[in-house]
């Protein structure tokens, strides 16, 4: 597997963490969590989007963020279980 920045591990272990936090809300402590979700997921695919079109970074935005994920789901457990 190729090197995967470990900032990138950071950002998508924590909008993973965030959707977890779905389980069991409603109402307005469920939006106010989406949206906690929704802006690291954010955070995430814009970090992805800037290393990918580093000129030294030989895999495409698509092939680093499966690899990303692909880490970090399988370093642990998913969090949402």
């Amino acid at each position: 597997m190729a090197d995967i920045p470990d900032e990138l591990i950071k950002l998508e272990r924590s909008a993973e963490e965030a959707r977890a936090k779905l389980a069991g809300l409603s109402d307005d402590k469920y939006e106010e969590q989406r949206r906690d979700w929704r802006d690291k997921a954010a955070a995430f695919h814009v970090a992805v989007a800037e290393y990918a079109a580093r000129d030294d970074v030989a895999m495409s935005r698509y092939e680093l963020e499966q690899a990303v994920k692909q880490a970090v789901r399988h370093a642990e457990e998913d969090p949402a279980d």
